[in-house]
């Protein structure tokens, strides 16, 4: 495993929810920093933090070690508790039914074997300086999309 050490945060929502969606995420390598983000018209609250995730772990072009910061549970607990679940009992969730966003579930599991990942969960809104970052753009993601349309 490489020693490359990155700081992630990530953030992602749709407004109404579901409805226009826009996802980012700040990545941090020592002092250097790499914004990303995104809109899709019609999508989830879910489906942009999972994207937002994707996208950032696509964006590193070798194995590293990840601190990655989300104010989503439904990422961290997903990644991190239920996804053994769902892939034993083949992406069927307790419910037995098909976990739902089953595609980015993927994606981001495939991009999470490739490095060594601390999930560490952050209050949203709550005056953490990078996390508030990551939401305002994707909210403006979001709100610029929808204003040249």
């Amino acid at each position: 495993m490489n020693d490359t050490r990155i700081i992630i945060y990530t953030d992602g929502g749709a407004k109404p929810n579901p409805g226009a969606g826009g996802w980012a995420a700040l990545l941090i390598y020592g002092d250097k920093q790499k914004e990303l983000c995104g809109f899709e018209p019609q999508t989830t609250n879910n489906r942009m933090e999972l994207t937002a995730a994707v996208r950032a772990l696509e964006a590193l072009n070798r194995p590293c070690a990840v601190e990655f910061h989300t104010d989503s549970q439904y990422l961290r607990k997903g990644i991190t508790e239920w996804i053994q679940n769902w892939l034993r009992n083949g992406w069927k969730n307790a419910a037995k039914k098909p976990v739902e966003n089953q595609d980015l579930w993927q994606q981001l599991y495939s991009l999470t074997q490739q490095h060594t990942i601390d999930w560490k969960w952050v209050r949203g809104h709550n005056g953490n300086a990078l996390n508030e970052r990551v939401d305002k753009l994707a909210t403006r993601a979001r709100e610029q999309e929808l204003s040249t349309e």
